[in-house]
Order: C-alpha cells, then sequence, then structure tokens
C-alpha cells in the first residue's frame, strides 16, 4: 500500500498474511503420519503463497487461485493421487471441499458455507485438531475392518455349524448374540482414543 498525501508519497506499507504458529509441527506430523502431498491453494498472490509455503515447508503453493481454480486443481489432484482432503474455512474453499474426497472445514473461524459444505468440521480453531481427526478415523476404519471380521466370521461358522446339526439354534443364537456384544465393546474403545505422541 502506498501512502500518499497532496501531491506527495510518504510511505509504503506491505503487510503479508502469516503462517499459524503450529503450522510447521502439524505438516510434519502430517508427514510422519503418511500424508505423501501437501499443497496449498490460495487467492493471495504467488509470491505471498511461495513465502507463506517456504515458511512452513509446503512444496507446492498454488497462488492467484479463484474459487474455481481451486475446484480445477483438486479435481487435477483427484486424477493424480486418488483421494484427496480439503482443508479450509472460508466462502472461498467450499467448493473445492465439495469436489475433494473429504473436505475438512476449520469449524471456530469457518465460513456457513464451508461448515455446510464439509465432511468434518474441526469444531475448534487449531490446526493440531486435524491431526487427532486424521488418527481417529484411522482407527475407527481399523475398528469397522475388525468387527466385520468378527461378525462374519461368526456367521460363517455358525451357519454350516447349525445346518450339519453339530449346533442347535439356541447356542447358534447366544453365539451370534455374543459377537455382536464383543463388536459392540470394541466400537466403545474409540471414546478413549487418544493420540498417540
Amino acid at each position: 500500500m502506498i501512502i500518499h498525501q497532496e501531491g506527495k508519497y510518504l510511505g509504503i506499507v506491505s503487510v503479508m498474511d502469516v503462517a499459524r504458529p503450529e503450522a510447521i509441527v502439524t505438516l510434519a506430523a502430517l508427514k510422519k503420519m503418511g500424508i505423501k502431498r501437501m499443497i496449498m491453494l490460495t487467492g493471495d498472490n504467488q509470491r505471498v503463497a511461495d513465502a507463506i509455503a517456504a515458511s512452513i515447508g509446503i512444496t507446492d503453493p498454488l497462488g492467484s487461485l479463484l474459487p474455481e481454480d481451486k475446484v480445477n486443481a483438486v479435481d487435477r489432484l483427484i486424477r493424480e493421487e486418488g483421494n484427496v482432503a480439503m482443508v479450509g474455512d472460508g466462502v472461498n474453499d467450499a467448493p473445492a471441499m465439495a469436489k475433494s474426497t473429504v473436505g475438512i472445514a476449520m469449524g471456530a473461524a469457518g465460513s456457513d458455507v464451508a461448515l455446510e459444505t464439509a465432511d468434518i468440521a474441526l469444531m475448534a480453531d487449531k490446526l493440531d485438531n486435524l491431526l487427532f481427526a486424521i488418527g481417529l478415523s484411522r482407527k475407527a476404519k481399523q475398528i469397522i475392518k475388525q468387527n466385520l471380521t468378527i461378525s462374519l466370521g461368526m456367521v460363517a461358522i455358525l451357519v454350516p455349524l447349525t445346518i450339519v446339526g453339530a449346533v442347535t439354534i439356541g447356542p447358534a443364537i447366544v453365539g451370534h448374540e455374543g459377537s455382536t456384544i464383543v463388536v459392540v465393546l470394541n466400537a466403545l474403545r474409540l471414546l478413549r482414543y487418544e493420540q498417540a505422541g
């Protein structure tokens, strides 16, 4: 911004967005979790995007993007990578979040449109909550697989045994219901999930 008064230039004021203090640590932790690429999509000037990206460790900053450019970038990344998560907080991020495999809104600072569009809303404006959300979702996926194995395994064992008469219907029902209790207890472990490290 140029400061000008009565035909005389008084000076220049330059401003720039700065990264959140926890961004460097969070991005490093995401790399450890196996997130392959972290790309910044921003409406800010490309030079500003490059400067912020260099300070926090992002290798692919894409700047000067309109909302439709962000959607196109997400679409291209889906074709290249398969699955793409988009983290955003503004109206300009909402279309790209809708296009992504998983849209994640930063809840406290996020716009209503971003919150409505997102698959996941982080209700605190802390970037490191992203680590918790990813860890919890991975744990939930692991438990779902375990529960499917337990449920289908029990059915695969009990149905043939009941058909050939090796087990009567009463014990088969008890076995099936017992496996249901095991599945529920296994799922309840998610309530005690704590982020490692």
